[in-house]
């Protein structure tokens, strides 16, 4: 299947936590940035993009834990010039206000963790 149908298939399928997040994300409902959700970019398929802001969101379930084929795949975006954010799907699904919190961070040009965790998780 080339990249564009599985895209598509992917865009049908979503999961709970990447519905949730594009509620927020789509027609330019957060901050006035367009993202677009399950795009091909390169060998990959990103979960959600802005291309104007040059950020990548990622919506990670556990398959992701310690993932090296996700750290090559995010030092080729970031070689491309793309910001990635990874949020466990259980942050997204529990914490939404937190997360969201973080992109408009990121958005804003603050740096974060590569994963940003919820107040409570950080030790403050």
């Amino acid at each position: 299947m080339d990249q564009r149908k599985f895209a598509k298939t992917l865009r049908a399928s979503m999961t709970e936590a990447e519905h949730r997040l594009w509620f927020h994300l789509r027609a330019h409902r957060f901050a006035g940035c367009k993202f677009r959700r399950q795009q091909p970019l390169g060998p990959y398929i990103v979960d959600f993009i802005s291309f104007s802001e040059r950020m990548i969101i990622e919506a990670d379930g556990g398959q992701h834990n310690a993932s090296e084929s996700d750290r090559e795949r995010d030092a080729w975006l970031a070689r491309e010039g793309f910001r990635v954010l990874r949020f466990w799907n259980h942050d997204i699904l529990q914490n939404t206000q937190v997360v969201l919190d973080a992109v408009w961070l990121a958005l804003q040009g603050v740096p974060l963790s590569p994963t940003p965790l919820p107040q409570g998780e950080r030790g403050d």
